[in-house]
């Protein structure tokens, strides 16, 4: 597995979104499955939040982990109507305690909201300096909100990107590289959908022999210093997004795509799912 450097530590390129995870009590036995089966196949990065099913999703990383926290990176966020002083502790401690780990390896800041950004590290710091947390980052964070944020200690920024949603190469991206910001990709292969059916994505893919979703998987990964973190909870696509890893697109492959998914020309309002 390729791997980058995240928060002091080498992690892989792909690892596991837990977004509508936790939801469905049905569905626990299956999404737990699903994440031990992405450790396994080296997908040890996770991303989850407690928005996700109101901690559902952290509760069913935590049971996934079990017996295997040192050979995990634990990703969460702070919904930023906690994300006062206070607030931002108790809600770490909601988490940790949902995970059943003792630290969490990076803690993000979902979106910006209501408390002064200054608030929110000050409770950030407290969190790393306690243990708690080993590093800390924000999500959803356009140019000027980084440039608002002014922190180097800052370990990566989580957006949306795929080829549906480009318009973060405009500045953002770039941006980011300059400052060597790593760049956390969520819904990179836009949920789905009508992107997979893309006649184009169909014959990258079949030249490929691997899928659609693969070939989204593998155009995100093209740009250096970004990570992708796929949701997956059937054991054929867990297996599938590892392999994505491996997938080199070609000056056609990404030619053919730039033509059905144009890349932005100017600035774009930052898109959030």
């Amino acid at each position: 597995m390729r791997t980058v450097e995240l928060a002091g530590k080498s992690v892989p390129v792909i690892g596991q979104g837990t977004w509508r995870m936790g939801e469905n009590p049905e569905a626990r036995r299956d999404e737990v499955a699903a994440l031990r089966l992405g450790i396994a196949q080296g997908l040890t990065l996770i991303d989850t939040a407690e928005m996700y099913g109101e901690g559902g999703a952290e509760s069913v990383v935590g049971e996934a982990i079990r017996g295997h926290h040192d050979e995990v990176f634990i990703v969460s966020k702070v919904y930023p109507h906690n994300a006062s002083r206070q607030g931002t502790v108790a809600a770490c401690e909601r988490s940790l305690k949902r995970l059943g780990v003792g630290c969490i390896d990076l803690y993000l800041l979902h979106w910006r909201g209501q408390y002064p950004l200054s608030e929110t590290l000050e409770a950030f710091e407290r969190l790393r300096e306690a243990g708690k947390i080993g590093r800390w980052g924000v999500s959803n964070f356009d140019v000027a909100d980084l440039q608002a944020l002014a922190n180097p200690d800052c370990a990566t920024n989580q957006v949306l990107y795929n080829p549906q949603a480009r318009g973060i190469e405009f500045d953002l991206l770039p941006w980011s590289r300059e400052q060597r910001l790593p760049t956390m990709a969520y819904c990179p292969i836009a949920q789905g959908g009508q992107l997979l059916s893309s006649p184009v994505f169909q014959q990258i893919a079949e030249r490929h022999q691997v899928t659609p979703a693969q070939v989204c998987l593998a155009w995100v990964l093209r740009q250096e210093g970004v990570i992708a973190i796929p949701k997956a909870v059937s054991p054929q696509h867990v297996r599938l997004n590892a392999a994505a890893a491996n997938l080199r697109l070609s000056a056609q492959d990404l030619a053919a795509i730039d033509q059905a998914c144009p890349p932005p020309l100017r600035k774009q309002p930052l898109s959030m799912v």
